[in-house]
């Protein structure tokens, strides 16, 4: 088949790719940022989360600790480490699900979807200028100052959740649109899980940890989807939906002349 019958493979070998680096980059992050809190709510999951959504000094000396805690100037140097090496995942996860959807608008003929591939290049915006943020605030509790950064902190880390929510959605809907009841569940499913998220914004410090969940599930249904359909291009050479030929039409059977009728009388000669 040729490369024109193909015109998602290249989006879907490039998903892959930047997947794979997602998981690596994610792993070596999360052994990165600090693995426990002096004192912060348990329902924010892990620490930078709960970095993330701090309000106030007091949420901060529950995440790193007073300065009569011996482990405080280590958590402070795992975060500040961690969030400077955030920005490469930024730029990963932001190609990897915009490469997928753009795949997934291919496959399917949705432009809407194509559209939908500036959401997680948005949310990466976001969540660079949360790392500014919280570098300063990080900078000005090291020197026992308050930041004023912490009354615009919730904007961009609000936004970014919503956002990499509404691209699971995307991913979800184009699953869908497949075709199949294993697509279209797994799309329902992706859809479903971006529930929590709004529940994790509205009350961090009770559902924080459910965001992990709620974004993970559309990378993964989309990491996955990335391979089969790399699969098929690559070894098959066949697209990840393949349009269902047209019903074949039955020839006719010719029609039968009708029966002759017969006549009264005498035949004329």
């Amino acid at each position: 088949m040729s490369a024109a019958a193909l015109p998602a493979a290249r989006w879907w070998h490039a998903a892959l790719f930047l997947g794979f680096g997602v998981i690596l980059v994610g792993l070596w992050l999360g052994q990165t940022f600090p693995q426990d809190s002096f004192a912060a709510e348990p329902g924010y999951g892990a620490p930078v989360l709960a970095f993330e959504f701090a309000g106030s000094q007091d949420d901060l000396i529950a995440i790193f600790g007073p300065d009569s805690d011996a482990r405080q100037v280590g958590r402070l140097a795992m975060m500040r480490t961690g969030n400077e090496r955030d920005y490469l995942y930024m730029l990963l996860y932001a190609g990897f699900l915009g490469c997928g959807l753009i795949a997934l608008a291919r496959e399917t003929e949705l432009k809407i979807i194509s559209f939908a591939a500036a959401l997680p290049v948005l949310a990466a915006l976001c969540d660079a200028r949360e790392n500014w943020l919280l570098f300063d605030i990080q900078a000005a509790f090291t020197a026992g100052d308050y930041s004023p950064a912490m009354a615009s902190l919730p904007y961009p880390v609000a936004a970014k959740f919503i956002l990499l929510a509404l691209t699971n959605v995307a991913i979800g809907l184009a699953l869908a649109r497949l075709g199949g009841r294993w697509w279209t569940l797994a799309g329902t499913l992706v859809i479903v899980a971006c529930v929590p998220a709004l529940m994790a914004i509205a009350l961090p410090a009770r559902y924080g940890w459910t965001l992990l969940a709620a974004t993970g599930g559309g990378w993964i249904a989309l990491l996955g989807t990335a391979a089969i359909a790399s699969w098929r291009a690559f070894l098959q050479k066949r697209p990840l939906a393949e349009a269902e030929p047209p019903p074949s039409i039955r020839p006719q059977p010719p029609a039968r002349p009708a029966p002759r009728r017969p006549g009264f009388g005498r035949r004329r000669p």
